[in-house]
């Protein structure tokens, strides 16, 4: 009966892609460890081939966290392939995905677990001053609500970092897309909605977001988001996504020249390095996809 027993899906299972995180994994674990939450549950860390301290850090909260385990998920680089390696290894009923280098507020677990038993497919509410330089803060639509996606006009999204599903859902659609390194969180979040299922902001469940802290991370970061963001424009016009043409690019691409004098000034400077790396993203991923989607 006690083998039995240890077979029970649990109420949820919150998932966390880890890789060289040991700075930063303490935090959220203590995080997690602080909620008051009902049900059973568990924390799986998804070890993406760390070389750092990373399983030792989490290791430390085998007896504060319950059945937390660390996954081996080092078979294939990237978020969507750990998050997929945790997923399958959980035995919760509903998955909650954080991640390793931010930190949730309390109450953000049953937040999220009665959001996704209500609705099936929940975003957490962003919190982006706590952990970040104010010259790397910028508004984002998370902070109030969904995300919105405006370029051009398609279904909501929401990061990674505080996403909860429905396990069912989640295999439903395959997971996320291993083949992306970056905006597999939008791929995911798109796909679920396009299988019938809404996604539904929960305010109340709160994450205190870790930005890069360097003008060379953000840089590369936007630049990733530029390039897979015209990736999945041509993924998702045969699928609702309208038409977008070049003129709006270079009328971005005008903006962009003409606000460089933003350099001057350091909380200005970030934001502009920002949509240069997001603007020559998007030049590399029109080339190579061979789109017009400036």
């Amino acid at each position: 009966m006690a083998g039995a027993a240890d077979l029970r899906p649990l109420r949820f299972t919150v998932v966390m892609p880890c890789r060289d995180a040991a700075a930063t994994l303490g935090t959220q674990l203590e995080a997690l460890a602080r909620q008051r939450v009902h049900g059973d549950w568990e924390v799986l860390v998804a070890d993406n081939g760390s070389t750092d301290a990373s399983r030792d850090v989490a290791q430390r909260f085998a007896g504060r966290l319950p059945g937390l385990r660390v996954v081996d998920a080092a078979a294939r680089a990237g978020p969507a392939h750990a998050r997929n390696a945790g997923a399958a290894a959980a035995r919760g009923a509903a998955l909650v995905f954080c991640d390793a280098d931010d930190e949730v507020a309390d109450g953000f677990l049953e937040a999220m677990a009665g959001g996704i038993e209500r609705h099936g497919f929940v975003a957490a509410r962003f919190e982006l001053a706590r952990l970040n330089l104010p010259n790397f803060v910028k508004p984002h639509p998370q902070e109030t609500g969904l995300n919105p996606y405006t370029y051009p006009t398609f279904l909501p999204h929401a990061g990674g970092a505080g996403l909860g599903v429905r396990r069912d859902l989640h295999d439903l659609v395959g997971g996320f897309d291993e083949s992306l390194e970056a905006l597999e969180d939008t791929d995911y979040c798109w796909r679920i909605q396009l299988a019938g299922t809404a996604l539904v902001s929960t305010p109340e469940a709160v994450v205190h977001v870790r930005l890069p802290a360097r003008l060379g991370a953000s840089f590369r970061q936007m630049l990733r988001y530029g390039e897979h963001n015209v990736l999945l424009y041509t993924r998702y016009r045969g699928r609702g996504m309208p038409r977008l043409g070049p003129g709006p690019g270079l009328l971005r691409w005008a903006r962009l020249v003409l606000t460089m004098p933003s350099l001057l000034t350091a909380r200005r400077r970030a934001a502009w390095i920002s949509q240069l790396g997001w603007r020559l993203g998007r030049l590399k991923g029109c080339l190579r996809y061979r789109s017009t989607a400036l």
